[in-house]
């Protein structure tokens, strides 16, 4: 049977520290079951400057068994004629790109999550681990190929996507992308080059404008 006291003892201590840390936890629902983590990207990566969300789902057995972990998802509806009572297709959207993490489903390949888990470490510890993962990407045990195969062949194409990826989708605001879509929109490129050549080089206006002419 899951551990509500410990599960409250450990919302408390991490809530001490969250100011300095950065990393916080915080229920979804009033039976602690499914919570929320944030943590913040890493000084000196492509993850730099983003805020990342976790989905935490604890089983019965918590804290004897892991709990479940994965980068939130964003949702987003298309439809032929902008109206949503005719959807066509569905995008969805993870805040991360890194080769153990899925860019499909934001499930996170890392051992404490899996065979390594002991009793004694917590929710914010587990987070710790995700955070420092996101600083140390293990390649050889990838959670996404794709992803993996991009890391150990081309790495600067992997840091300007994943650092795209952060600005894009994993900060406060977004604005500062959107804005320099728009500013190359009205130069006379077409959007979806511009969002294709901005990606390719982190974010950088200057140099996709220097692509694009």
């Amino acid at each position: 049977m899951l551990d509500f006291a410990r599960v409250q003892k450990e919302l408390v201590e991490c809530s001490k520290d969250a100011e300095g840390s950065g990393i916080k936890v915080s229920p979804k629902s009033d039976n602690l079951v499914l919570l929320i983590g944030t943590i913040p990207g890493p000084v000196g990566t492509p993850y730099e400057g983003g805020i990342f969300q976790i989905d935490i789902t604890l089983p019965d057995g918590y804290p004897f068994e892991p709990p479940k972990m994965q980068f939130k998802t964003k949702v987003c509806l298309f439809s032929s004629d902008h109206c949503l009572s005719e959807l066509v297709a569905v995008m969805v959207w993870i805040f991360v790109w890194h080769p153990n993490i899925s860019s499909q489903s934001g499930a996170i390949c890392l051992d404490i999550l899996k065979d390594q888990w002991s009793p004694a470490l917590t929710l914010k510890t587990a987070l710790l681990s995700v955070q420092a993962l996101l600083s140390a990407p293990q390649p050889d045990d990838p959670q996404d190929a794709v992803v993996a195969q991009q890391y150990l062949k081309d790495y600067q194409t992997f840091v300007n996507t994943a650092r795209y990826w952060t600005e894009s989708f994993a900060k406060e605001s977004t604005r500062g992308i959107e804005d320099k879509v728009q500013k190359l929109v009205e130069m006379g490129f077409p959007e979806a080059q511009v969002r294709s050549v901005l990606e390719a080089v982190g974010g950088d206006e200057n140099l996709a404008l220097e692509r694009l002419l």
